[in-house]
């Protein structure tokens, strides 16, 4: 027999037959529930059963697409009781009876309709507009989560952290109440992932600071991830003793000593600002998910002892006892909630699917914020906040320089923008951009992070959550690598699964790409940027010089704070500090500190260098300056070049690139990452995609790691290289 069916029999025998047991003494009122709370709680648990029966008829019908149900985990309806409907909840994939629970408690939702259209991948359904079957709801504060596998735990954790340091700010307009409580649950295999191992150490390392970090993190433990068990107190050993963490432990088969342990786990979170680890003891009652089969891995003893824990048999039993509804009432209402379902599944079957690409794409980019446009800093502010660097200011400057100025001024003009990292505090970074910041804004605004990229990120990505404007920076490109999942699965998808209701906009700095002489190797020198060009939404910016540099990061700032939008700037590392071009004190690199309002650059517009129409060479970065430097020596040997420096590499500006380079004969691609999966390989598929008259070349990287000293650029685009390539192409 089907499991989900066997154990609905088996609740509907104890029903009919008087054989329902309770599982602790612990009464309603000791428990702090009262009778219509308890009956209420029933209700969305049997919803939340008779919801798990449904979606597996239907995958077998064709008509449901995706079945993790969470059939044993219905207890956590409780913290839908002792939570605010305000308070932002980041769900495992079995807490169903949770929004359906929240849901109950704010007029005019309809739970089961909204699922039910989820489970058919209705257009209609209203958090993911048929894009996947996510537990989620704009109004009931629920972000979706596609696949919760410890990967929301960051944000949770960034989230909670921002309220604290929004109040620090003085910042009102935030998206949680100043008393908020983040709710973050998983379960116990999920627990084990160093994903959520980071998190909940960031939580601590926090916490043990005296630093609000109001959140809960439910631990789900039904003993077993997919078919591998989890030892015997596991959970237990490793949570109830951290330091910074209030642990907690409840039966959340037991309707009252799961409420219990849920309101003080909200009481101790709410009042005392400070993170809790509610464990609670949960049960898997029809395997992982989909048709798998438990029988494979457990004995049909263990399928026994598992199903005689069903929290359904528990609260039914609570509820008589108290003598709140009789086992009858019990029944009907159960009945009456499979009926009700049956009659809506047969309309949500019928409504409207995605028709097509463009449909299904249509909430990659996030809807524009109304009301968005920020104004300039005033003079009398900037007066303020710069007078130590004002005669400075007007004399030419390297990148580093010109960008920490840049964020002083983006923070002036942004209340609502924080930046945050490993040592971007009172030291001012590796490379001096950040300098200055936390003494000309507080630690609120500029937040010294733990070593860790996930917590950085996701500090980020929480924050946007609460209408923060985060400008998070990674030291390295090579470290990101540690958390690209905080990029590429959580912050990048959010307003494609919600449908563009839920967006963290950010502007990750990340210091990277090769040619930094004296220091690092691979680690410091990374020439790769593949891990983001294939992320759809995100806008990738590599500036090459410094005017250029400020230029770039102010619309990055503004595309994520008017448009929404998820933004990597890669900054050179080789080129923060450079000055010259062609020869030592030229000065070439530098340039005056544009004030805010001059020197715009737009989302996909190129920089053009030059007139020349024999050759034009594409580049970016470092590939830039040595382009231009290669320039100078082909126009003495009669070789009229441009240079064109793209900017912006996704989304790629095609349409201005190949305008740019129409009048040339030839086109030299010239990309210092590495020929594999670099950014030359979508350049050559579109020249001859759409230029396919024109001679293409393309001069790369090879694919090698970076070494140390002085071999660092043996395996790089070098000026003379460029030259060679060009005379080539232009001799024939």
């Amino acid at each position: 027999m089907d499991a989900a069916e066997q154990v609905h029999l088996k609740f509907l025998a104890a029903l009919d037959g008087g054989g329902l047991r309770r599982r602790s003494n612990l009464g309603l009122a000791e428990a702090g529930l009262t009778p219509d709370r308890a009956a209420a709680l029933l209700h969305s648990q049997m919803t939340s059963r008779q919801l798990d029966r449904l979606s597996r008829k239907l995958q077998a019908r064709g008509e449901g697409f995706y079945t993790i149900g969470s059939s044993g985990h219905e207890g956590n309806a409780v913290l839908a009781e002792a939570l605010r409907t305000d308070d932002i909840a980041f769900l495992h994939y079995r807490d169903a009876a949770f929004q359906v629970h929240r849901a109950s408690r704010v007029p005019g939702e309809t739970p089961t309709w909204d699922m039910l259209l989820s489970f058919t991948a209705s257009a209609e359904d209203p958090i993911s507009g048929g894009r996947h079957k996510v537990l989620g709801s704009k109004r009931l504060m629920i972000p979706p989560q596609t696949s919760t596998i410890a990967s929301h735990l960051p944000k949770a954790v960034g989230a909670a952290f921002s309220i604290g340091i929004a109040r620090r700010m003085g910042y009102e307009d935030t998206v949680l109440a100043k008393d908020g409580v983040v709710l973050c649950s998983f379960g116990d295999a999920s627990a084990n992932h160093s994903t959520a191992v980071g998190a909940i150490n960031t939580a601590c390392w926090a916490a043990f600071q005296g630093t609000p970090l109001p959140i809960v993190f439910l631990c789900e433990d039904n003993g077993i991830g997919i078919s591998t068990r989890t030892p015997q107190g596991w959970i237990e050993a490793n949570y109830s003793g951290r330091a910074g963490l209030h642990y907690i432990a409840a039966d959340g088969c037991d309707m009252a000593d799961a409420f219990r342990a849920a309101a003080e786990a909200v009481d101790m979170a709410r009042r005392h600002r400070k993170p809790v680890f509610l464990h609670m003891k949960t049960v898997r009652l029809y395997g992982h998910a989909g048709n798998d089969m438990q029988l494979v891995y457990l004995s049909k003893d263990d399928i026994a002892r598992d199903e005689a824990r069903d929290p359904l048999l528990t609260s039914a039993a609570l509820l008589i006892e108290e003598g709140v509804m009789t086992a009858a009432e019990i029944r009907a209402e159960y009945d009456a909630i499979e009926r009700t379902l049956a009659a809506q599944v047969e309309q949500a079957i019928r409504r409207p699917k995605l028709k097509n690409a463009a449909e299904v794409m249509a909430s990659i980019v996030p809807p524009r914020r109304e009301g968005a446009a920020r104004t300039l800093p005033t003079p009398e502010a900037r007066a303020a906040i710069f007078a130590d660097d004002a005669g400075a200011m007007e004399k030419p400057q390297h990148m580093a320089k010109l960008l920490s100025w840049a964020l002083a001024d983006l923070l002036l003009q942004y209340p609502n923008a924080i930046v945050c990292g490993e040592d971007v505090g009172p030291k001012g970074g590796v490379y001096a951009v950040t300098q200055k910041l936390h003494q000309r804004f507080g630690s609120a605004r500029v937040v010294n992070t733990l070593l860790d990229e996930q917590a950085i990120l996701g500090l980020a990505i929480g924050a946007a959550h609460n209408g923060l404007l985060p400008l998070p920076e990674i030291q390295f490109l090579a470290y990101v690598h540690n958390a690209e999942d905080q990029i590429r699965g959580e912050a990048a998808t959010l307003s494609f699964f919600s449908n563009g209701q839920f967006t963290n906009p950010m502007v990750v700095r990340i210091a990277g790409l090769p040619y930094q002489k004296g220091f690092g190797g691979h680690f410091h020198n990374d020439n790769s940027l593949a891990v983001f060009r294939d992320i759809p939404g995100v806008i990738l910016a590599v500036p090459s010089n410094g005017r250029d540099a400020v230029a770039m990061l102010r619309e990055c700032v503004r595309l994520a704070d008017e448009e929404q939008r998820v933004v990597i700037f890669v900054e050179p590392i080789a080129l923060y500090m450079t000055r010259d071009l062609h020869a030592e004190g030229d000065g070439m690199w530098t340039a005056p500190y544009p004030p805010p309002g001059e020197a715009d650059i737009a989302l996909g517009q190129p920089g053009i260098h030059g007139e020349g129409t024999e050759l034009a060479i594409v580049t970016y970065g470092n590939g830039t300056y040595l382009s231009l430097q290669a320039q100078k020596l082909l126009r003495e040997q009669g070789v009229a070049a441009r240079v064109i420096d793209l900017r912006w590499l996704a989304p790629l500006p095609e349409d201005a690139l190949l305008a740019a380079t129409a009048p040339c004969q030839r086109v030299l691609i010239v990309d210092e990452c590495r020929i594999t999966g670099s950014q030359s390989e979508a350049l050559m598929a579109l020249f001859a995609e759409r230029q396919a008259g024109t001679p293409c070349a393309r001069l790369t990287a090879t694919d090698s790691f970076i070494p140390l000293g002085r071999a660092a650029t043996h395996t790089l685009p070098s000026r003379d290289m460029i030259v060679a390539k060009a005379l080539e192409m232009a001799r024939g």
